[in-house]
């Protein structure tokens, strides 16, 4: 279908673009979120007409997304969530709950369409997520999933918790193999020093009985 844009949209074009996509694209997506229009004559006409109107709206749309996007690029929200000790969530972090902690962290206005995640977040760790504010504006937010606040800390400060946790296992279990199976090996033991004596005492008879 060929329509014409009324908004960047990448990969495709600019404002006034007339392009091909498919049918499936156009009516499912472009057309209802008013991103486009059908380029047919008619609408061709309509859209010259209001074509400075158009670009005067989009600009001032840019501008004020380009404001928010300094206060909002770089921030990084919070999600604790329940996980495996090899890192696994039992479940996932959706573009809602991203949305969510934006919204929890005093950043109003974004909205499940402006985030862009290829697939939900299935572990613990640090994630870059992007977010349009404006098809022309685009920033980074960090997304720290972690089981606690102390380890979303240490993540944020570098730390892989899961290596971390794994080499603390390990340490425990060379600690645990190093150890005697019983405390009794240490009691029955005769202490070196009594040994000693016990010899001295035995050589001491021998030489009277000689």
């Amino acid at each position: 279908m060929e329509i014409i844009l009324l908004e960047r949209i990448e990969k495709l074009g600019g404002i006034g673009d007339v392009v091909t996509v498919k049918n499936g694209f156009a009516r499912n997506y472009l057309l209802p979120n008013n991103k486009a229009l059908r380029a047919n004559d008619t609408n061709r006409k309509l859209f010259e007409a209001n074509r400075s109107k158009i670009e005067a709206d989009n600009a001032e749309r840019r501008t004020d997304a380009e404001g928010r996007a300094k206060d909002i690029d770089g921030k990084q929200v919070v999600l604790i969530r329940q996980a495996s000790n090899t890192g696994q969530l039992y479940g996932s972090v959706s573009v809602r709950d991203i949305v969510d902690a934006l919204v929890d962290d005093g950043v109003a206005g974004v909205t499940k369409s402006m985030v862009e995640l290829e697939r939900p977040i299935k572990s613990l760790g640090l994630f870059e997520v992007k977010v349009k504010l404006h098809p022309e504006v685009a920033l980074t937010v960090g997304v720290n999933v972690a089981r606690s606040p102390d380890e979303a800390e240490m993540q944020k400060q570098g730390i892989d918790v899961i290596a971390a946790m794994f080499e603390e296992e390990q340490a425990e279990a060379v600690a645990s193999a190093l150890e005697p199976d019983s405390e009794d090996e240490f009691e029955d033991a005769t202490p070196p020093s009594e040994v000693a004596a016990e010899e001295v005492e035995a050589a001491s008879d021998e030489a009277e009985e000689a």
